[in-house]
């Protein structure tokens, strides 16, 4: 598998040790994306590459184009390299770079969708007994709010969208969903999702039994996240618009109009 790591003024946060774990798994290669940091994450980043020559990549998207699009460019890339043969199997998958998933829960995703049918995993945080899942209250109750807005945008049944550890098997409905920019910054999960499950006139999109929801069992707010109170507001927003975009035009929208 190839995992994506977008990274955008991370020089303090993102740790070295986390990249040494994902790859110490020989199922998982790296990409490490840089988006248009102005601190010292490009070197930082650079220098892991060096110190993993052929399982972890750096790439530089030389301005700060958003997570969507740094996201989007990595996982494009990914695919390059499953089309040439360059990779161990067909999955590929991002992950936040302040490791809240940490690498042996991604582990564990990948554990599960290898055991089974789905086409893609996304991994579901859920308090509960036994998992040591740490969200903040403000952050758990917005985002209790925000998936059953986006379950109902979508017409699917989803605890988590926002989780930021998510893997895909190469299929023609992940590479039209990868083929144009997303149009929000904020909420560019939902729009995936709901690109998947469209497709457009050259890839059928996926059934609701293509999916899987994993609990996590360790997942911890991270401090320094780049989502604040602003963020959080902005993407409601995003989400509304989507809906109502949706709801007026119908599921084509979930792709921008060319």
């Amino acid at each position: 598998m190839i995992v994506v790591l977008p990274c955008f003024n991370e020089e303090k946060r993102l740790d070295p040790r986390g990249v040494a774990q994902l790859v110490a798994d020989p199922r998982i290669d790296v990409i490490l994306v840089d988006d248009g940091s102005t601190d010292g994450t490009r070197a930082l980043l650079e220098s892991l590459a060096a110190r993993h020559p052929t399982r972890v990549t750096a790439l530089s998207m030389g301005r700060n184009s958003g997570k969507a699009e740094a996201v989007r460019t990595g996982v494009n890339l990914a695919l390059e390299r499953i089309a040439r043969g360059e990779s161990r199997d067909d999955l590929v998958g991002y992950l936040d770079a302040d490791f809240a998933t940490p690498p042996e829960e991604l582990s564990r995703m990948l554990d599960k969708i290898e055991a089974s049918h789905a086409k893609v995993a996304m991994g579901s945080r859920i308090a509960r007994l036994g998992a040591h899942v740490r969200r903040k209250q403000t952050r758990h109750y917005l985002g209790r709010l925000f998936a059953t807005t986006a379950s109902m945008v979508l017409d699917m049944s989803i605890y988590d969208t926002q989780c930021g550890a998510k893997l895909f098997r190469d299929t023609p409905a992940l590479r039209a969903a990868m083929s144009v920019p997303f149009r929000s910054r904020w909420v560019f999960d939902v729009e995936l999702l709901g690109r998947l499950t469209t497709g457009n006139a050259d890839a059928p999109g996926l059934s609701v039994d293509d999916f899987l929801e994993i609990p996590l069992q360790v997942w911890e707010d991270v401090r320094g996240s780049k989502l604040g109170v602003k963020g959080a507001l902005r993407g409601g927003m995003d989400l509304l618009r989507l809906g109502a975009r949706v709801k007026s035009g119908g599921r084509s929208e979930f792709f921008p109009k060319k």
